[in-house]
């Protein structure tokens, strides 16, 4: 646009620039407020529209002392643990077959990523469909017990 059409040339000298005498364009009420303001007033059409959920309590957040803690190991990092759990006794090798109980270490669930070259017996708390799938898989056994 021209210079020479904007309004600040068309209102030179008219004090107001068509806006009323008392500061009808000056400050924060002209645009509804400054920030969040008026959400609940002026702006309750635009709140409706965009923000459907600004207003009062949603769900529900469940204490961290009753949320149960879970220690988890993925199936691939118990092949590259073996040597360590035969040393701390956690870990029974017999001929072929491995037999490991993670309840020793705490681990609350056996989680699917990774593979198995050998055959595990896991016991544990908790199993991911995954990891029994893959234990099973590898000639192994998952083995639900409590912890």
């Amino acid at each position: 646009m021209p210079h020479s059409e904007r309004d600040t040339r068309k209102f030179r000298g008219s004090r107001t620039h068509g806006y009323g005498r008392i500061g009808q364009h000056r400050k924060a009420g002209q645009r509804g407020g400054k920030g969040r303001v008026g959400y609940h007033k002026g702006k309750w059409s635009w709140t409706v529209k965009f923000a459907p959920d600004y207003f009062g309590k949603h769900g529900f957040k469940r204490p961290p002392r009753i949320v149960p803690e879970i220690n988890h190991l993925n199936i691939g990092e118990i092949e590259n643990m073996l040597d360590l759990l035969l040393a701390q006794n956690i870990a029974i090798q017999e001929k072929d077959h491995t037999t490991i109980d993670l309840n020793k270490l705490g681990i609350t669930k056996v989680l699917g990523n990774g593979n198995l070259s050998r055959p595990f017996t896991i016991t544990a708390a908790n199993f991911s469909k995954t990891a029994i799938s893959k234990i099973e898989a590898a000639g192994g056994a998952a083995i639900v017990s409590k912890a």
